[in-house]
């Protein structure tokens, strides 16, 4: 009898147990889509390490002999929910090298991107949907980037860990959905872009936007992001992101001589559009494609480049060249994920 009284005081603790899960996750789950009066923290993130390897010998075809390239791809949230109170955090962590047999498989970077952005807000009395928020966000890189078309490349770097740095810091107001759906926009957005003095002292416009011989640019001027996650299926998820800012401070660059060598204004708005498309195959294994668009009025497109035979200007004559000033990049990984 005390063995019968026991088993049903285990399966009745286990049952129990098993119900309190289920609802602390339906709780959580509510919580990427509604607004709660809640205290709670959330976390959440998937690491992607893909790999592609190739190898060709007598192919008539032609092509690299040996070639791997290794993806990363890094992206994670956590969120602090204190009733009315919400601080959010998400960071975004790509790199990506190539080798090759053609350059003694020297490894020549095919992506870098470090990308934070920390929002703390509170929710208004009268409209559950909106809070209002202090944002701060971060871009840099990990490694050095080098132009590769260009005549002894590894001779110099044309960015760096910190060169450029974009330091964002805005107050304004956010309609958020749980932490599916956030749109934050900002009067007041006050962003900095520090590089080193080695890269605005190589040309005579400067670097990123920061005038030559210095090392910082201040701008004032409104700033407007968006985010937005989704599970288009069961297996495929979406991750989106829509950036946009305008300088107030904003104004034409001239030379010494009073000649107009850069035209900016206000109306000269920088975006950026990040895509992420995330298909679980199975545990371990997903797909992804990422695809960036951006546009910043201080990073011009030159199309040409110098002949070093014959010392005269030629086209790059680019894949994308058509694109002009848009800055473009796309990504496809296929290999081990962890979402945790």
């Amino acid at each position: 009898m005390k063995r019968l009284l026991l088993a049903v005081t285990l399966t009745a603790s286990l049952f129990t147990a098993n119900a309190q899960l289920a609802k602390t996750d339906d709780v959580k789950k509510s919580l990427t889509t509604e607004n709660k009066d809640t205290v709670a923290w959330l976390k959440g993130g998937q690491l992607n390490v893909g790999l592609n390897q190739g190898f060709l010998h007598n192919w008539a075809a032609g092509g690299e002999l040996a070639s791997l390239t290794v993806n990363g791809l890094f992206n994670g949230y956590l969120t602090r929910l204190y009733h009315r109170q919400v601080w959010t955090n998400n960071l975004d962590l790509n790199y990506a090298l190539f080798y090759a047999y053609s350059n003694s498989f020297v490894p020549r970077k095919a992506d870098d991107r470090i990308d934070f952005t920390s929002k703390y807000g509170v929710r208004l009395d009268t409209a559950k949907d909106f809070y209002l928020t202090a944002l701060f966000n971060f871009k840099s890189q990990f490694t050095k980037g080098y132009d590769y078309k260009a005549n002894n490349w590894d001779t110099f770097s044309v960015s760096n860990f910190l060169s450029p740095a974009y330091l964002t810091l805005a107050l304004g107001l956010e309609y958020r959905k749980g932490s599916n759906l956030s749109l934050f926009f900002s009067p007041v957005a006050a962003r900095m872009t520090l590089v080193d003095k080695y890269y605005t002292m190589r040309d005579p416009a400067g670097a990123f936007g920061v005038e030559n011989g210095k090392t910082s640019r201040f701008e004032l001027g409104a700033y407007f992001t968006g985010r937005y996650n989704t599970d288009l299926s069961k297996p495929l998820a979406w991750r989106t992101r829509l950036d946009f800012y305008t300088n107030y401070l904003a104004k034409d660059v001239k030379d010494a001589s009073g000649k107009v060598v850069k035209k900016d204004n206000p109306g000269n708005i920088d975006w950026l559009w990040d895509n992420l498309l995330m298909y679980k195959a199975n545990r371990f294994l997903t797909v992804s494609l990422g695809f960036t668009l951006m546009y910043d009025n201080d990073i011009p497109y030159v199309g040409t480049t110098v002949d070093p035979t014959t010392g005269k200007d030629v086209s790059k004559d680019e894949p994308g060249e058509f694109m002009g000033w848009f800055q473009t990049k796309q990504i496809f990984t296929l290999g081990f994920a962890y979402k945790f």
